[in-house]
């Protein structure tokens, strides 16, 4: 039996890393992700994704509104599991939210709306964090030592994923600001007869002056020139 299960665990991971692959947006990516959790970790009635900043965690692709208001609560109150998990770089587990005193004032507000047993599991590859996947159950003491393994694996091979489509993410976005300002630096060289280096350095003097960012101002100046006589600046 525990050899089909570990069969069934590594399909499972195979499955989820092939969907993930086929994704075409970071949205679609997290919603399979969550999803895929909920079906494979032990106990799980719910999960999110929150991406981590300055004790302020934010909800991606929760199954329920209930995993929204518990990272809104985290948010606001500055404390949690969630937040535990990425500042502590640990796992972190809840047996029963009623009997955890933690955090005295997320615990029972989170008990209040049916949130009985949690576990955290921090994102990341190598040092880079990616904020945390928040598994939930309304019954206590769901997440055992096999939630915990299942969800580690879970969670690690999650976190590559998304990394590697967070970097492809930051690429596509280099390539097109890469493109846009080629397109600017050409529009220039022809109307002011310059040259390219010329065209650069005007375009940087006028995002200090204007204090807007240099791809803002070459998106400016493209829209300007494929849209004339458009008020374009509030694109």
């Amino acid at each position: 039996m525990q050899g089909e299960t570990e069969y069934d665990l590594v399909q499972t991971l195979g499955d989820l890393a092939r969907r993930l692959e086929a994704e075409q947006d970071l949205t679609a990516t997290l919603e399979a992700t969550t999803h895929a959790a909920v079906a494979t970790v032990p106990g799980a009635d719910y999960a999110g994704i929150s991406w981590s900043g300055p004790r302020r965690v934010t909800a991606q692709a929760p199954t329920h509104e209930l995993v929204s208001y518990c990272d809104q609560l985290q948010s606001e109150l500055g404390e949690g599991p969630c937040l535990r998990a990425i500042s502590s770089q640990d796992t972190i587990v809840v047996d029963d939210l009623t009997r955890d005193d933690r955090w005295p004032a997320f615990a029972p507000r989170a008990a209040e709306i049916g949130v009985r047993s949690m576990i955290s599991f921090r994102l990341f590859v190598e040092s880079d964090t990616l904020g945390a996947l928040n598994l939930y159950a309304t019954a206590p003491g769901q997440f055992g030592t096999q939630a915990r393994i299942v969800g580690e694996l879970f969670a690690s091979h999650a976190a590559m994923v998304l990394s590697g489509k967070k970097r492809e993410d930051q690429l596509t976005e280099a390539l097109a600001t890469r493109d846009l300002i080629g397109q600017a630096k050409g529009l220039l060289m022809a109307r002011e007869k310059i040259t390219g280096e010329q065209a650069f350095q005007l375009l940087v003097r006028t995002s200090q002056d204007t204090n807007i960012k240099l791809v803002e101002v070459a998106r400016w100046l493209v829209d300007e020139h494929e849209n004339p006589g458009q008020d374009t600046r509030s694109r």
